[in-house]
């Protein structure tokens, strides 16, 4: 049941953070990715605090204050600075199909550490669901901007970060439970963030801001940010970095299906065909093969005639 709950809150994780993506290139143009990942991060460390303190959970212990800010660097600082500038030099079709190769890069990375095991079901799965990926982004991905590998190579490296925080980030969030944790690490990150983006002015454009740009900048905060974050650690707590790794590979179609329903942008055959090879990867990295009952030859019975 554990596992289940899991992938479930990975899943919805991921959902999440493909909507991110449509507000993130909204304030793109408006301030930069130093700036987005400080509002993004600081509003939802602002709403995960006061749920950490009000439940009395336990904190990171005093020992592992020293991973935990490197994590929060790692994830809430370096991956956001990756993952915004990224979606500067390539299309969001792009940038989400490199962001899909977390999963691979966390089965690699993880066998590589001896944290989970490579086996051929997981790998089959992830590829697979990689696949469904290409396949949604289909007709985006045919038209792209000069330069965009720049964009591709980026989104890769936030992709890098990502898996290492979530094979390193395990084992101290099964000691402290998800929200004290993620709490802590984004509140580093944040904070780390907001240092920069002063000292390079990047809060100058927030002045012109209006109700659209304040809405895009809370969204990102509270869903974006607090509850997307929260599940990502809540699922790691309860399954193996593969198994939440693999759900990113939901992003993109969400992003596809926010993209059709808030920005006109039409829904392909490609999209529907990717969604059900996206699910059927993770159905088949997520769980385990049924072992083969073998049935024993029946024992002939004596012949008490003889």
């Amino acid at each position: 049941m554990n596992e289940t709950l899991g992938v479930l809150a990975a899943v919805l994780s991921s959902g999440l953070g493909g909507t991110s993506i449509g507000a993130t290139r909204y304030l793109v143009d408006t301030i930069d990715p130093l700036a987005i990942g400080s509002f993004r991060f600081g509003i939802g460390f602002l709403f995960l605090l006061p749920l950490a303190l009000a439940r009395g959970g336990s904190w990171p212990a005093r020992r592992e204050w020293l991973s935990v800010a490197g994590l929060g660097v790692l994830y809430f600082t370096l991956f956001p600075i990756l993952f915004n500038a990224s979606l500067i030099f390539t299309t969001a079709a792009r940038g989400a199909l490199a962001l899909s190769t977390l999963p691979l890069l966390t089965m690699l990375v993880g066998a590589a550490l001896g944290s989970e095991a490579l086996t051929a079901r997981k790998s089959l799965g992830v590829l697979i669901a990689m696949g469904g990926v290409a396949l949604a982004l289909l007709s985006g991905l045919s038209t792209a901007p000069e330069g965009a590998w720049r964009g591709d190579l980026l989104m890769v490296a936030a992709s890098l970060c990502m898996a290492l925080y979530s094979i390193w980030s395990r084992p101290v969030i099964r000691r402290s439970g998800p929200i004290p944790f993620t709490a802590m690490a984004m509140g580093v990150g944040a904070l780390a963030l907001i240092l920069i983006s002063l000292a390079r002015g990047s809060f100058a454009p927030v002045a012109a801001f209006g109700p659209p740009q304040w809405g895009a900048a809370f969204y990102l905060g509270a869903f974006g940010a607090a509850l997307t974050f929260y599940l990502w650690a809540f699922a790691l707590e309860r399954t193996t970095p593969t198994r939440v790794a693999i759900s990113v590979t939901v992003n993109p179609i969400t992003a596809s299906i926010v993209g059709a329903m808030l920005l006109h942008e039409p829904l392909s055959w490609s999209l529907a065909a990717g969604i059900v090879t996206v699910f059927a990867g993770i159905a088949i990295a997520t769980t385990t093969a049924r072992p083969a009952i073998l049935l024993a030859p029946r024992r002939a019975e004596p012949n008490m005639g003889e």
